[in-house]
């Protein structure tokens, strides 16, 4: 009779936990340098529009979602309606419901707290950093110290560096002219390029992309939003179709075993 393994004590869970926390804290630091002028940038834009100081920091503090909370500036700093910048803003982040689609089969058999909390603290940089470690392990084997990790870290980032642009934005107006915006964009294409490894991944991606240059000139930044939605059903189509002969297949061996069974 094989004898039971040993279930790790309350004090070895805690240990293993808080190193998965830390691990997912430091894989996420590459990232966390990227979107440090970002959010720099993002407190200068909120100086110079109607919007207050706590009005920016509670921004960053609820929203957490940097593409988003500019355009919401931009908005209104425009005068736009609340109904456009509600819309744009859900639209831009609709991309959000495709990586919650992504992580779904690696985090479904956890409790529905930890679930909420995850989904809480997910954007693109906690998004490639998750994702790269969950493509190493079966789903349902890890735990949610590790996305935590990495989506606390990425929390904390936003929120100092919106503050300091904040402080130093009245100071220093001419911050958003150096140019530190494009380490944002520098940190995008390290998320999105690992990720193109397939037909489907590499057709939205050059759709969406050239697409959002050609209705560049779009107002209220509709050409953006346009652009995303015809990325996205791009690789859905070519999803589908791709995944159709294997649906076939399926069910041809499903229907043959029953036959072999009667």
């Amino acid at each position: 009779m094989k004898a039971m393994p040993a279930q790790p004590s309350s004090a070895q869970s805690s240990a293993l936990a808080w190193r998965e926390f830390a691990a997912g804290a430091r894989d996420t630091i590459p990232m966390m340098v990227g979107a440090a002028p970002f959010g720099v940038i993002f407190g200068t834009l909120v100086t110079a529009s109607p919007l207050t100081l706590w009005h920016g920091q509670l921004m960053s503090l609820v929203v957490f979602a940097g593409s988003a909370q500019f355009i919401a500036t931009g908005l209104i700093a425009s005068h736009a309606s609340f109904a456009v910048i509600w819309a744009t803003t859900l639209v831009v982040n609709l991309r959000h419901v495709l990586y919650s689609a992504t992580l779904a089969p690696y985090v479904a058999h956890l409790p529905r707290r930890w679930r909420w909390a995850l989904a809480g603290v997910l954007t693109d940089e906690v998004f490639a950093v998750a994702y790269a470690h969950y493509q190493k392990r079966a789903p349902g084997e890890t735990g949610p110290h590790y996305f935590f990790g990495s989506g606390v870290a990425m929390y904390l980032n936003w929120q100092l560096w919106t503050l300091l642009g904040l402080l130093f934005g009245a100071a220093f107006p001419g911050l958003k002219s150096l140019g530190l915006d494009f380490a944002m964009v520098a940190t995008f294409i390290a998320i999105i390029v690992p990720q193109l490894v397939a037909v489907r991944f590499i057709a939205a991606a050059v759709a969406s992309g050239v697409l959002s240059f050609a209705w560049q000139g779009w107002p209220y930044k509709l050409g953006l939003l346009a652009a995303v939605m015809v990325g996205v059903a791009v690789g859905m189509v070519l999803t589908l179709m791709e995944n159709r002969p294997q649906a076939k297949g399926t069910k041809h061996r499903v229907k043959n075993a029953r036959e072999r069974t009667q």
